[in-house]
């Protein structure tokens, strides 16, 4: 489908769901890193809910999932505490993580250079 077709799609309403490859990502994501927990984002006008996991040293993932019940479902099941962003925001330690990993991006950027 091109760019207009897709633009088209989003504006009628309909949105693009959660698969089973987003939950295969999420649960092989989680259990290849420590500390994660999970933040459920709410629906947009172009995305169902979104899960965010977010591990302990700041990196993430982000991926659809069916609603606010499946995100909370998947999480008891991956046994890892689970919040809605709107409620507690964004975890600082995933903030510090992409701040580092911009100054790496331009270090590399001028060393390249």
């Amino acid at each position: 489908m091109g760019l207009l077709g897709k633009l088209r799609k989003a504006r009628s309403g309909v949105l693009r769901g959660a698969a089973g490859a987003d939950e295969s990502h999420l649960r092989d994501w989680t259990r290849a890193h420590q500390g994660v927990e999970a933040f459920v984002e709410p629906r947009t006008t172009v995305t169902e809910t979104t899960m965010l996991l977010v591990a302990k040293e700041g990196e993430w993932t982000r991926r659809r999932i069916s609603g606010p019940a499946a995100a909370r479902k998947l999480a008891r099941s991956l046994a890892i505490p689970v919040y809605d962003v709107q409620l507690v925001g964004y975890p600082q330690r995933m903030r510090d993580h992409d701040s580092r990993e911009r100054i790496l991006r331009e270090r590399a950027r001028r060393r390249d250079l």
